[in-house]
């Protein structure tokens, strides 16, 4: 009688894993802090291709990590998807994600785009727009240039704690060590027009009304605008212009969307094939045309006259992995330089 309890309760054990499995194979938990339109098609795609369902928790990305924090062993999430590769960093610091060995990711993705533990999928870089009747292309050739005499109350930017100026200053302390970048703080804070307020839309909308001569700004959002029919946005677009930074030197600053499983993911199988998905020229497509970002993968196509018209450029290639390291350093330079 007590072979047969226990026989019972080993066939109840299997079942409950065969389910187990079968749900691996069925949906995904995903935690995101995109929070684009556009990515609907991205998801749905997948779920056609796939016949993997997926449970989209969205939020900010310090609220969604802490919540995948608390929850510890027991977290239903088994992706987490974010802008910005030092949040991610700091995601994998906190040892949330999980080796993911994949000869598809490996292939497709460049070794500086991506580490063993989480992928970059998209990029976008940091830019220079200047206006045409102010500041002439020249002047602004370079990130270092920002700083110089000559741009003496005519810099906007968001705020230095956003995380698009705190990854540059990462990457700046990494190419040019940490004194010259805390000079270089000094100098864009004493060059500002205004205090740092609003997005980045908003300072393309300030350099091109002329209340700003120049701004940094990330290339999505001005794409965005390039491709704009409104009329306000056409004679923004006609007042400014557009540089790739430190062409002769680094490179421009690129930032990422990116994402990777995390250690406690209870559908392990469904994560690694939506990671390797969101790889797929199918995916990189709708990151290009559906959020005007540059695939990570070489020679996927893209229909986007928004970044047609900015042309090609030539991108840092600082590993993503190592933004991190410094951007701890990169905000003390920026609070003692009042950049805020």
């Amino acid at each position: 009688m007590t072979k047969l309890k226990t026989l019972a309760a080993l066939l109840a054990t299997s079942a409950a894993l065969g389910n187990t499995a079968f749900a691996a194979d069925t949906e995904l938990n995903l935690y995101t802090a995109r929070h684009y339109q556009t990515d609907e098609a991205l998801y749905s795609n997948f779920t056609t291709r796939t016949g993997i369902r997926i449970n989209r928790i969205e939020g900010k990305e310090e609220e969604l990590l802490e919540r995948i924090r608390n929850e510890g062993a027991n977290s239903p999430a088994d992706v987490f998807i974010t802008v910005d590769a030092a949040r991610l960093a700091a995601a994998d610091q906190y040892g949330l994600f999980a080796t993911v060995d994949s000869p598809t990711l490996k292939s497709a993705i460049p070794a500086h785009l991506r580490t063993d533990r989480w992928f970059a999928f998209s990029t976008r870089a940091r830019v220079i727009v200047y206006n045409k009747l102010d500041v002439k292309a020249d002047q602004v050739r370079n990130y270092e240039d920002l700083a110089k005499p000559d741009m003496k109350g005519k810099v906007c930017t968001r705020s230095g704690s956003h995380a698009y100026n705190m990854s540059l200053g990462s990457a700046l302390i990494q190419h040019n060590g940490a004194a010259k970048t805390e000079e270089w703080a000094r100098g864009l804070v004493a060059n500002f027009a205004r205090a740092p307020k609003g997005g980045d839309t908003d300072q393309i909308k300030a350099v091109g009304a002329g209340e700003c001569g120049v701004a940094l700004v990330n290339s999505y959002y001005l794409a965005r605008m390039l491709k704009s029919t409104k009329p306000e946005d056409q004679k923004t677009v006609d007042r400014i212009g557009i540089v790739w930074p430190n062409q002769s030197s680094f490179g421009t600053h690129i930032n990422i969307s990116g994402g990777g499983m995390l250690k406690t993911a209870p559908h392990k199988e469904a994560a690694v094939k939506f990671l390797e998905y969101l790889a797929s020229p199918e995916a990189q497509d709708y990151f290009a045309n559906g959020n005007n970002e540059w695939p990570v993968v070489a020679g996927v196509k893209i229909a986007n006259r928004g970044l047609d018209a900015m042309g090609k450029f030539k991108a840092d290639t600082l590993p993503v992995g190592k933004l991190a390291d410094t951007v701890i350093e990169a905000q003390k330079i920026y609070d003692r330089a009042g950049f805020r």
